[in-house]
């Protein structure tokens, strides 16, 4: 038998023909053959791994070297610092969503409506639940993905404040409105799709293709956002960086009272829109101000 560092030295090497993360990958996935949290690893390098699981780790990294996730590998992906569960029906949640959180908890105060459209996995609306007090409604197209967020916001306890409709973009909470919409859509040209051996490639189709511009589902949803935001409401929209400036064009024409901004990515590109009415949002933050001294000048007396 193999001891767990020696079957570790093998497969990073191997996949480093591969991989741009071949020693994290090789972690994360003799973790899962083993069944072990990665600490175990470091810990046991010594220790003998059975047949069966090295059989199991070498198709798992035979499975990464053709090009699938290690997110599909495993099972779990991180966001936000929380894990959640993922498959190949919905897309890996990206480190460039989280600005959309950023976004979000800057905005939010108290018991905050929050529309989630696209979900996916669920990690945008089960995260904004479970770091704010505001109640989301999250929305697919897709009864695979609706099937994983609803268990991501079981494991994560949220399943009080989040519930999840089936239905395209916004037609199932049609008649409602919400002080946050936040869309995370398929915004990939038809012509760039990734092919293999890109990981992406192995995510679905629905959750990467956004049509010939890379714009149809936001083109069709703008429109449908006027009737559903509150006043001094706020929307955010994830993009590319080659299709962005004309999805805030779009915005800017769809809420020419609002302010439209363009922000950026960790590595400095533009990466999502935020259309925000700040004379809404200032005259709701006076209220809660007035509000709160209200309640506490009342506490006082009392």
């Amino acid at each position: 038998m193999i001891s767990v560092a020696a079957l570790l030295s093998e497969e990073i090497d191997a996949l480093g023909r591969s991989s741009a993360s071949p020693r994290a990958d090789a972690a994360l996935l003799l973790a899962r053959a083993l069944d072990r949290p990665r600490d175990w690893l470091i810990a046991h390098g010594d220790a003998e791994v059975s047949e069966e699981n090295e059989r199991r780790f070498r198709s798992l990294c035979e499975r990464r070297r053709s090009g699938v996730p290690v997110a599909y590998l495993t099972g779990s992906a991180w966001f936000y610092g929380r894990e959640f569960v993922v498959n190949d029906s919905v897309l890996v949640p990206r480190p460039e969503t989280e600005h959309l959180i950023d976004e979000a908890l800057r905005f939010v105060c108290g018991a905050m409506r929050v529309l989630d459209v696209g979900t996916g996995s669920g990690a945008i609306a089960c995260t904004i639940v479970a770091e704010t007090k505001a109640r989301v409604d999250a929305t697919d197209a897709s009864p695979a993905a609706i099937a994983t967020a609803v268990e991501n916001a079981r494991r994560l306890k949220v399943e009080d404040r989040c519930t999840f409709y089936l239905g395209d973009l916004v037609e199932p909470v049609r008649g409602n409105r919400y002080d946050i919409v936040i869309a995370n859509l398929p915004y990939v040209p038809t012509d760039d799709l990734p092919r293999p051996p890109e990981p992406a490639s192995f995510e679905p189709p629905v959750a990467l293709d956004g049509g010939a511009d890379g714009l149809e589902l936001y083109e069709r949803l703008l429109p449908s956002l006027p009737s559903l935001i509150n006043e001094g409401g706020m929307i955010l929209l994830e993009c590319a960086p080659p299709t962005i400036r004309k999805l805030t064009h779009i915005a800017r024409a769809t809420f020419p009272s609002f302010v439209v901004e363009e922000g950026k990515d960790y590595a400095g590109l533009p990466r999502y829109v935020k259309v925000v009415n700040l004379r809404g949002a200032a005259l709701r933050a006076g209220e809660a101000a007035s509000e709160a001294a209200r309640s506490h000048g009342g506490r006082e007396r009392g």
